[in-house]
Formats: structure tokens, C-alpha cells, sequence
């Protein structure tokens, strides 16, 4: 099958959105799927406003619709609500093609918490913008429900996976760790506003707090929080050390759809404390993690559980799981010929797959 897949998250931007759609990418491939990703790194760009790490393209629907349209797709997929997407979605309804889109960000909510103004204001955008697509892809069921009750019924789940030879709890514990007073609570992954990680920060439990990560808010948070250890961006097989050594993973985000790292620490056979949002309540059972909307008892509860309890929720996480729904969820490119051609386009998922 052939997918075109444009998206606004890419390198070098590192998170849960370009890895999730990096990993599916390579699964696909892998099983004979030929892919078009069309990112902001091909067209000149801007950084965004407080975040130059994320790039916003400077194009148009006529030069991104010409790519598409030289690949001839079996499906397109918008995967992200920014300028690119939104101009091969201009593309794709002047030219009746078929498209599938996916919620991976509480945008309304990121929005806010840069803003100042009210999420109900950026809930607009979102509606107008997915109430095309055939089929929106969510990786949970609290998700689903939200976008239900925003009027988007065409929900298709699409979870996520975590590499389970790479995050294990043999990974090699970093050696700072043996210096840190215990217990190690540890926070990965963007240092930004929305990710909250000043509610981690303000906690008043015994130990260490460990930040591994890069991102617009380290330095005021470096400078606010001198006690905490900032040690920034860790890949691999080290960065699996860092949550195999850690006690206890504290997620304080509220604006996650999902949330990768929660599983990657669950992999690591580490337990989570986080508040009862969308993300940790479809993941975290009550052996694996800790919910509280006070942090601090979270952070204390999720320490007793146990390690083993940890790595059997996580092994519900496959990655080729993802690839097959996100197959699932596409659609034929072409309505007007939908009788026809939903029977090749299902006969190619099922070729790739035998």
C-alpha cells in the first residue's frame, strides 16, 4: 500500500508524537508499505513562538497537494493540526480525496497554558479542522469520549507501543545514581509550560528529583529549583537506565493524550505517580501506578508497588499492535470510487500482512 503521510511534529523535534509516528513508519515499511512523508524539515519554516524547536512550514496547498499527488496514495494521513497538515487538507477537500487525521496533543489545553485564554476558544479550530477527516485516530478511550462529546464521532483507536528490548530493568543504571539520596523520583521528557513539570518540582517528599530532558523552560526551572538535578536529553539504552534506577516516575502533565514515557517506565519495571488525567487513567492500573490529584500522595503511594506488577502492564504494549490499527484506520483516497476501491485498498492491508 502506498501512504502519504504529512505531519507537523518531525526532527529534530523529540517527542511522543514524532517517535510514535518514526517507529509505526519503520513497522510499515518493514512489511512492504511504501511511505510519503512529507515534514516541516522539506520546505523553508519559522520557529514557533517561545518553542524554536518546532518548525512551522511555509507553503501551500498547492505545492504540498502536488507531492501527494505525483506519490498516488492508496490513503493520506494528517497526523497534527499545524500549517502543513492544514494546507494538504485544503488540498484533499478541493480535490475530493479521502483522509484520515489523528488527536495525538490536547491542543486546546497547550494552547491555554501559552496563552492565557480559554481551551473552548482552540476547541473551534479542532473541530473544524477533524470534522472532514473520515476517520480520527485516538490512543485511548477517555480521549474517544472527549471527542465524542466535541461532536467528532469518527473516533478509530490507535495505541501506542513500547520497545521492550530496549526498556528493561537491566538497563545499566547510571552511576550519579548511587550518589543521590533515595528514593529517585524522576521526571522525562519535554521541559515545557504544558508538561507541568513545575507541580513535580513543588513537591515536598524526601529523596531526589532527576529531570532528563531539553526544552524552552529548563533554565528558569534550573534556576527556580537548584535542588533538582536537570541533566538533559538521554536516548537509548542510557536513557532506560535513568528509569530503571529511578524509584518512582512522576508524570505531572495534564495536556497528554497518551504518554509514552509512562510505558516506557513501566518497562523498566518502574512504578508512576500522576494525577488522574487522560493518558495515566487509560494506562496505569492500580498495581502499576499511583494516581492522586495530590502529587505528593501519589509520589508516596506509587513507591510500595512492586516492580514485577509494572513489567506485566507494560508487556500490553506491543508496537506492531500500533502499525496494524493505524492500518485499520485508514481509508481510501478516493470516495467516489469507494465500492471499488475499498476492496483493492483491503485486499493490500491483508496482503501485507500475510
Amino acid at each position: 500500500m502506498r501512504i502519504a503521510l504529512v505531519t507537523d511534529a518531525w526532527h529534530p523535534q523529540v517527542n511522543g508524537v514524532v517517535r510514535t509516528l518514526e517507529t509505526v513508519a519503520e513497522i510499515l515499511r518493514g512489511w512492504g508499505h511504501e511511505l510519503l512523508i512529507i515534514s516541516p524539515d522539506q520546505y523553508r519554516s519559522l520557529a514557533a513562538p517561545s518553542y524554536p524547536e518546532i518548525r512551522l512550514a511555509l507553503t501551500r496547498a498547492r505545492s504540498v497537494g502536488q507531492r501527494i499527488a505525483d506519490f498516488a496514495p492508496d490513503a493520506i494521513h494528517l497526523a497534527t493540526e499545524g500549517p502543513l497538515c492544514l494546507s494538504a487538507r485544503r488540498w484533499c477537500r478541493r480535490n475530493n480525496r479521502a483522509f484520515t487525521t489523528a488527536y495525538h496533543t490536547q491542543f486546546p489545553e497547550y494552547l491555554a497554558k501559552r496563552t492565557g485564554l480559554s481551551p473552548r476558544i482552540f476547541w473551534r479550530y479542532i473541530r473544524w479542522f477533524h470534522q472532514a477527516s473520515q476517520a480520527i485516530m485516538v490512543s485511548t478511550d477517555s480521549v474517544r469520549q472527549q471527542l465524542i462529546e466535541e461532536r467528532l464521532p469518527q473516533v478509530h483507536h490507535w495505541s501506542r507501543g513500547v520497545d521492550l528490548e530496549n526498556f528493561s530493568p537491566d538497563a545499566p543504571v547510571p552511576e550519579l545514581f548511587s550518589e543521590l539520596p533515595r528514593p529517585i523520583q524522576l521526571y522525562v521528557g519535554r521541559v515545557a509550560v504544558e508538561k507541568n513539570i513545575e507541580a513535580f518540582l513543588s513537591t515536598d517528599q524526601s529523596g531526589s528529583k532527576v529531570i532528563v530532558g531539553d526544552g524552552p523552560a529548563l533554565d528558569s526551572l534550573r534556576e527556580r529549583y537548584p535542588g533538582a538535578h536537570f541533566l538533559g536529553r538521554k536516548t537509548g539504552r542510557a536513557l532506560a537506565g535513568y528509569y530503571a534506577g529511578a524509584d518512582v516516575f512522576v508524570f505531572p502533565s495534564k495536556t497528554d493524550t497518551f504518554g509514552l514515557v509512562l510505558i516506557e517506565a513501566l518497562a523498566c519495571g518502574t512504578p508512576v505517580a500522576a494525577f488522574p488525567v487522560t493518558g495515566p487513567i487509560d494506562i496505569l492500573t492500580e498495581k502499576s501506578g499511583a494516581m492522586d490529584e495530590d502529587l505528593n500522595q501519589a509520589i508516596a503511594a506509587a513507591q510500595f508497588l512492586r516492580s514485577d506488577d509494572c513489567l506485566k502492564r507494560a508487556a500490553h504494549f506491543a508496537w506492531t499492535m500500533s502499525a496494524r490499527q493505524f492500518l485499520d484506520g485508514l481509508v481510501p483516497v478516493e470516495p467516489q470510487l469507494k465500492a471499488h476501491f475499498s476492496r483493492r485498498f483491503v485486499a493490500k492491508i491483508l496482503l501485507a500482512r500475510t
